[in-house]
């Protein structure tokens, strides 16, 4: 160790605390990789494995990209399932000592926020999965679910229990489609396993623990107690949450102010579809070609907002079983497909309309750029016009009532 270079040794440094990610570390114009992880690189991203030296007598693996062209790669490698740490330089280069370096951003599959490693029209979920029951025999007596999009800031967490829980969970799998899945130590060694389509993250089992989990989540919405998010007596709820919130704390490293709030839900307010219903009725891709063209979704969607595209697959996967709602539903979709005039305006009025959910929580993370805020302000000045859109038509007043022209940003 001693006769290593000051840089390796720096390196080993970042890479010991990020064991599980591929560590691309700037060296000038390029972000490098080495030893396991240059070799994983040039195999899946098809680049030159070369080497360096790092001591007098040995040599390691070395891959690079260079920079301007790096968020390309992160994107490949993350849709292969791979964690990615971005070590950057803090300091100039003098050539009198070591730069500073430090991981700026670490991204796994479900806590990506870059907007270029997004799908405009599916939500982005990570998924917590808590079992209960007896993990020798591995029966589930009890599962604590819960997810998060960290894009759009929604965070919600349920219990499930019964005999046939493992297939409720399967069932959630399929009408929520995570990216990523979180699951306890313990019940992964167990040889627990999913869809292979799933990115499976493997965490300590004291992340999911009650005490843990629930300090975590009282400490992040400043609260004493989570009764007033209806989660009373969830304990695998809110462990599953709170797993999902400090393994959202370790990758953003703190800037978690898109998470405002945290919802329970219950399975029984919307028709429950195992995967394969959902797959036999083509829900939102085909059977054989796994498309979203020939779907109902494909059919139906003819959105012009990225926000109206997820809405429609939200709607899609999860029907409403509450009359009440369905019928508030259904009376808006009456009153715009009888007005076709009105209804040509209002789509005119909607499009261009930026992706206001994500950028709203990019910005209350410092990630947006001036063409960002002008985008921003573009699209909110659209609301007025919307909401004189919208007036003549009762159903829709609710909507109305929630549309804020936020005249205070626009007018910065």
């Amino acid at each position: 160790m001693n006769d290593l270079t000051p840089m390796r040794r720096q390196y080993l440094q970042f890479k010991n605390e990020y064991p599980d990610c591929i560590l691309l570390f700037r060296l000038g114009d390029f972000y490098e990789t080495f030893d396991d992880d240059a070799e994983t690189v040039a195999r899946e991203l098809d680049i030159t494995l070369t080497s360096r030296p790092v001591s007098k007598n040995q040599r390691i693996p070395m891959a690079g990209v260079p920079h301007h062209s790096v968020e390309t790669y992160i994107a490949r490698l993350i849709e292969k399932g791979f964690h990615v740490a971005v070590c950057d330089q803090i300091s100039e280069p003098d050539g009198r000592g070591l730069v500073e370096r430090e991981v700026t951003r670490v991204i796994t599959p479900g806590t990506i926020i870059e907007p270029n490693l997004l799908r405009d029209e599916k939500p982005n979920y990570l998924m917590a999965i808590l079992p209960v029951g007896n993990l020798e025999a591995g029966q589930w007596n009890a599962a604590g679910v819960a997810y998060c999009d960290i894009t759009t800031g929604e965070f919600a967490a349920t219990e499930l229990s019964g005999e046939n829980t493992a297939l409720l969970v399967l069932e959630e799998l399929a009408r929520l489609t995570p990216r990523e899945v979180l699951l306890p130590q313990s019940w992964a060694e167990r040889g627990v396993t999913f869809p292979r389509e799933m990115s499976v993250t493997v965490v300590p089992d004291w992340k999911f623990e009650f005490k843990s989990a629930e300090a975590a989540l009282t400490a992040h919405f400043r609260v004493r107690t989570l009764d007033g998010y209806g989660l009373n007596g969830m304990t695998a709820g809110i462990g599953a949450a709170g797993a999902i919130l400090l393994y959202v704390q370790q990758t953003q490293r703190g800037r978690l102010a898109q998470l405002s709030t945290l919802r329970a839900y219950s399975t029984a307010s919307f028709m429950v579809l195992d995967q394969f219903t959902r797959r036999n009725l083509e829900l939102t891709e085909t059977l054989y070609t796994r498309d979203v063209k020939g779907s109902l979704l494909g059919v139906l969607d003819r959105t012009v907002t990225a926000m109206g595209a997820r809405l429609l697959r939200a709607w899609i996967t999860q029907p409403l079983l509450d009359l009440q709602r369905l019928n508030a539903r259904l009376d808006a979709v009456e009153a715009l497909t009888q007005n076709e005039p009105l209804r040509a305006e209002i789509r005119e009025a909607l499009k261009g309309v930026i992706d206001l959910e994500r950028l709203t929580n990019r910005l209350l993370i410092g990630r947006v750029s001036p063409r960002d805020l002008i985008a921003l302000r573009a699209s909110l000045d659209k609301v007025p016009m919307l909401r004189a859109l919208l007036e003549p038509l009762p159903p829709l007043a609710a909507l109305l009532e929630r549309l804020d022209p936020c005249d205070d940003a626009r007018n910065l």
